[in-house]
């Protein structure tokens, strides 16, 4: 038995230069290609074998002045067909298809240029089954007898064909390597595949698979710095209704109080301005102090350190947080919080949402723990302090009304008042002024305890009050009780004193859904104006005697669609409530009601024309002026993830700037069933006509058209990049012939030009997957949205995982979808499951003073990443 040639001894690869077993130097890295001689390639440590690579000379068939040499891996895992395509773009050959001899014989294989055709240097490449002149047609794939004349070659003449040559054994799968740059003849002063390997490919390592994309031959330099703009909140649309109660108050400022997602949200409606406090990173709930200028607000538990459950105490005046309270004690979150009443709001209870539901009773101004108890109740839902006990607790929820006396040991009684088996879900309760207690009841039932002599609680009365769920009550100072129903969407007002008997009633229109929240608009005063907070995310203001009006609107359900107006600082939003909406800034402009859930929206790049994909396969063109529906077409069976109108430019050299061709005549959709749906359009935007469908396997998430119009790239539900030629219908399965096309967006979220936005090592994350991504029109920032709900801001092109940002995050869940304005001054984000969560984010300048401490920020987190230690971000605050 022979020595072996190669091995690995001690951790280290050996090679004997004379195949004589192991050898006494560890080789050397491999050489690179300026290094490497055209003949063989030779190492430290030997010579690689001629059937591990061949120089060989290719030629375009089209133009013979247009050739090189290059060193062609004859063990790479790539399809020849690839390579030939590859090869194809050295000589400025687009889509390659064919490789002969100077004898005309076609090569098809790699095992044909070790074999048949391994004395045969020179190659021509053609687009398909075009010869050079003067060569006969072969096409037999076995070895010829008789060697046909070669036509004449620019550079030297073709060697013949060989009658077999040896067949080795394949050990390794390198790649396809080029040749010296000095060997390489160019034309017209374009680049070459040389210069484009120059710089690597980027790998980057999505859910566990690593994947590869490709440097452009152009670009702009990478700057890791942060963008020179913010993120500073500008205003926040919609009201969380669908599944809070609660959740709306009024100021002594005349402020609306409510919130949405992480931020409590001030609204203005005479200055038509918000104020946000924005301390929370995960989903809240809030109850106001007495004296209605504290709030306390807690968040559920997060993913990272920074997203601990707690409460906060802040001020609605200076919006400055004066108490954190609960770190290390709330476990899952806060489903409860409220304030005690008699001794002027001392007190502050929590209920944890954690297995137990542990009841705690705090001083918050100390921070004191005074007690608390584990309640042992999954269906918990609410709690309030006794309005003439600061002692008597009240919890509240699915089967479950309870009192607690809290003594002064810090342990609880418990009294049971209805419990399991009950089916009623109890979700709300109130006081009469002499301290009865009312609540409300799933059933539409109102029932009101009280108390006897031994200071146990009965049932004094109860009485139907709405057709099923109740979803809140709320006591007026003349004593007048307000009930409001979430199905029968009534609004009803009792008469305490007089045995609540009924006064008048009214009802909500069925667009603005049932009832969740009754604030009175002037507390104090008995002039029946109120506001209503729905189910279906609307603030409504009225009374019982007069129409309601919408204050707020919100979409109702999870909201996925938003496209940004080409031309104008409007955009538009579509969710899995059917409605359809078009806003100015904090103005809304129209909302429609469709009879389909829409997921996508893409403008006509004229403006005049929103397209939406329905989550039927359904394509809407709608009216930009009055929102009506002009045509619905059945695209497919599948929802229809996104949308995109294609606008076809060149580059004018002259000039130094792109040219439009033609705008808007071509629509591509990208479908849950994996394919790309193409239509022509014509009358600006209001014109369809089926063109075809490229036909693919994986559900489709992201698209972007080329500058071009002949391409279409887009991201699956797998984080994979695919591309298609919308010209010959087909998929474009080479990344590396599709390298230099320049994208008209950038809304896939993967690729060479924002592979930083992945694996960053700045995220408290390193699992991090990016839901959504848009480029500003200057082509100089990149918006980011996360599955955790970041919000991130970054210069473009963004490629290196060491891109520094500037980040948000108001979300709980994943940001559906985030675009730039016309302008690129502002940013529209959307929350996915948050339903009426729509954010807009002025990108602004950051002030002299705060260069400098930002700079500090980012080299202590550079420097918390290298020392395996936590940085709390809220030690640093931009305002």
């Amino acid at each position: 038995m022979n020595p072996a040639s190669y091995g690995k001894k001690n951790g280290m690869w050996y090679a004997s230069p004379g195949n004589q077993g192991w050898g006494s130097k560890p080789t050397s890295r491999k050489p690179s290609i300026m290094e490497a001689d055209l003949g063989t390639l030779s190492t430290t440590s030997g010579s690689i074998k001629r059937s591990a690579g061949r120089v060989i000379r290719i030629i375009n068939n089209l133009d013979h002045s247009v050739q090189c040499r290059v060193l062609l891996n004859l063990r790479t895992s790539q399809p020849f067909e690839e390579v030939l395509e590859d090869l194809g773009q050295v000589l400025k050959i687009n889509g390659a298809k064919k490789m002969y001899t100077g004898t005309g014989q076609e090569v098809r294989s790699f095992s044909q240029l070790r074999n048949e055709f391994a004395d045969v240097d020179t190659f021509y490449l053609a687009t398909g089954t075009a010869l050079i002149a003067g060569s006969p047609i072969r096409r037999s794939r076995s070895r010829p007898s008789v060697v046909a004349a070669a036509p004449v070659l620019p550079t030297e003449d073709v060697q013949k064909v060989p009658l077999r040559g040896a067949r080795p054994r394949s050990k390794s799968r390198p790649r396809i390597l080029y040749a010296p740059e000095s060997e390489i003849l160019r034309t017209n002063g374009e680049y070459t595949m040389l210069d484009i390997m120059k710089e690597d490919p980027t790998k980057v390592t999505i859910r566990g698979l690593r994947r590869t994309f490709y440097p452009p031959a152009h670009h702009a330099p990478a700057d890791n710095t942060p963008p020179d703009k913010k993120l500073q909140l500008q205003w926040v649309h919609g009201y969380r209704g669908i599944d809070a109660r609660r959740n709306l108050w009024v100021l002594p400022s005349g402020e609306l109080l409510y919130y949405v997602a992480a931020v409590a949200i001030l609204l203005d409606r005479d200055e038509d301005a918000q104020r946000h406090y924005i301390g929370h990173t995960e989903d809240i709930i809030m109850d106001i102090h007495p004296s209605r200028e504290l709030v306390a607000s807690g968040q559920k538990a997060g993913r990272d350190r920074k997203s601990q459950a707690h409460v906060r105490i802040w001020s609605t005046e200076s919006l400055q947080t004066l108490y954190v309270f609960g770190m290390g004690e709330l476990d899952m979150g806060v489903t409860a919080v409220a304030f005690s009443q008699l001794n002027g709001g001392s007190y502050i209870l929590a209920v944890d949402s954690g297995r137990e539901s542990i009841l705690s009773v705090w001083q918050w101004q100390w921070g004191h723990l005074l007690g608390k108890v584990a309640t042992l109740q999954e269906g918990l839902s609410g709690a309030a302090f006794h309005p003439l006990d600061d002692n008597l607790i009240i919890t509240h929820g699915r089967g479950h009304l309870a009192f607690w006396h809290r003594r002064k040991d810090g342990f609880f009684e418990r009294t049971d008042i209805v419990k399991q088996p009950s089916r009623s879900h109890v979700t709300s309760v109130q006081f009469e002024p002499d301290g009865d207690v009312i609540t409300a009841d799933s059933d539409g039932f109102i029932t009101i305890y009280s108390v006897d002599s031994d200071g146990a609680y009965f049932v004094r009365t109860e009485f139907e009050a709405h057709t099923k769920g109740i979803g809140c009550l709320i006591m007026l100072g003349e004593g007048t009780l307000l009930s409001g129903g979430e199905k029968d969407r009534k609004i009803a007002a009792w008469d305490s004193l007089q045995n609540y008997k009924k006064i008048a009633d009214t009802k909500l229109p069925e667009s603005a859904g049932g009832v969740r929240t009754i604030y009175p608009q002037r507390p104090g005063r008995n002039d029946g104006n109120i506001y209503v907070g729905t189910t279906r995310n609307n603030i409504l203001e009225g009374s019982l005697q007069r129409r309601f009006t919408q204050v707020v609107f919100g979409h109702g359900r999870q909201l996925w669609g938003l496209a940004a107006h080409p031309e104008d600082e409007l955009f538009a939003t579509a969710g899995h409530d059917k409605h359809i909406a078009l806003w100015r800034k904090s103005k809304l402009i129209w909302t429609i009601q469709t009879g389909y859930e829409c997921v996508s929206l893409a403008f006509h790049p004229f403006g005049t024309a929103l397209a939406a994909g329905s989550t039927e396969g359904h394509l809407l063109v709608i009216n930009c002026e009055n929102g009506a529906v002009m045509l619905t077409l059945r695209v497919c069976g599948s929802p229809i993830n996104c949308v995109a109108y294609n606008q076809e430019k060149i580059m004018n050299q002259a000039l130094s700037l792109f040219e439009m061709i033609s705008v808007g005549d071509m629509i591509a959709m990208g479908s849950q069933n994996g394919s790309i749906y193409l239509f022509r359009v014509s009358r600006d935007g209001f014109s369809y006509k089926k063109v075809n469908k490229i036909r693919g396997s994986q559900p489709l998430t992201h698209l972007d058209w080329s500058m071009d119009g002949n391409f279409v790239q887009t991201v699956t539900i797998d984080f994979d990049l695919l591309f298609w030629d919308a010209k010959s219908l087909s998929p474009e399965r080479s990344p590396i012939a599709m390298k230099d096309v320049k994208w008209l967006s950038s809304n896939c979220t993967v690729g060479y030009l924002v592979a930083g936005m992945w694996s960053n090592r700045y995220y408290s994350n390193s699992n991090t997957i990016i839901t959504t991504c848009s480029r500003s029109a200057s082509q100089d920032m990149l918006i980011s949205g996360d599955a955790d709900g970041y919000i991130r801001l970054f210069r473009y092109p963004c490629m290196s995982p060491r891109a520094e940002f500037h980040e948000a995050k108001v979300y709980s869940g994943m940001v559906a979808c985030g675009r730039f304005l016309y302008g690129d001054h502002t940013i529209v984000t959307v929350g996915g499951t948050d339903a009426s969560l729509m954010l807009k984010w002025p990108p602004w300048r950051a002030p002299a003073q705060y260069e400098a401490r930002y700079a500090d920020y980012w080299s202590l987190r550079r420097s918390s990443k290298q020392s395996s230690t936590f940085v709390d971000s809220d030690s640093l605050e931009y305002q």
